[in-house]
């Protein structure tokens, strides 16, 4: 069972950790998921948005109907906050910035997803340096968008891959991690009953 950041009636927070789907793909040897782990002790609870497989952090599930209309018209509207941390490969030039580039999936290489300035939808990505270290460079990330494997892509595009990436970073960096450097520190969120404006955390574990 993954860490339970917070519960009550209406939500659960949990913790996701790397390497594990969020919802069940194709095939008996991708059942594990969190979804389905988080059922285990709240069998009501539904899937709201999702993090990539390497991925690891905040997550939020409704345990009824109507809050996950009310939480997924949040993630729809870009009501919701959320911050990333990740360690990249190199230096960015600047201190902070923001990528604005459209993306859409490469369907010969599919799950990957490319820039695409004609056909992808678009997608905007704020950064900022936290430190720099000897591995690389440590970013807070705020998607504005949340296309898929938008981060990633982003910080590729621009020359600093995060490290432990197995589908957009070099061998070299792949190598400097045994999982990937990306983890969803902070959700903040209106609670679905209440309406009042929640926030949660979970370290960096990296």
């Amino acid at each position: 069972m993954p860490k339970v950041l917070y519960a009550d009636s209406a939500i659960v927070i949990v913790d996701k950790p790397a390497n594990l789907l969020s919802v069940p793909g194709r095939g008996p040897d991708k059942q594990d998921c969190l979804w389905k782990r988080v059922q285990r002790e709240f069998p009501t609870a539904r899937i709201v948005h999702r993090l990539d497989y390497a991925t690891s952090g905040v997550m939020v599930l409704a345990l009824d109907a109507a809050a996950h209309r009310a939480l997924s018209i949040q993630f729809q509207e870009r009501r919701t906050a959320k911050r990333y941390q990740a360690i990249v490969a190199g230096t960015p030039a600047q201190s902070a910035g923001e990528i604005d580039l459209p993306l859409r999936c490469d369907w010969e290489r599919r799950p990957r997803q490319m820039v695409d300035p004609v056909q992808g939808k678009p997608a905007l990505t704020r950064w900022e340096v936290i430190e720099r270290t000897a591995l690389g460079t440590r970013l807070a990330l705020y998607p504005v968008t949340g296309r898929s494997h938008q981060l990633r892509v982003h910080l590729t595009a621009i020359g600093h891959p995060i490290l432990g990436d197995h589908f957009y970073a070099s061998q070299q960096q792949q190598a400097m991690s045994d999982r990937l450097l990306l983890h969803a520190e902070y959700l903040g969120l209106f609670h679905p009953r209440s309406g009042d404006w929640c926030e949660f955390s979970a370290p960096c574990p990296f």
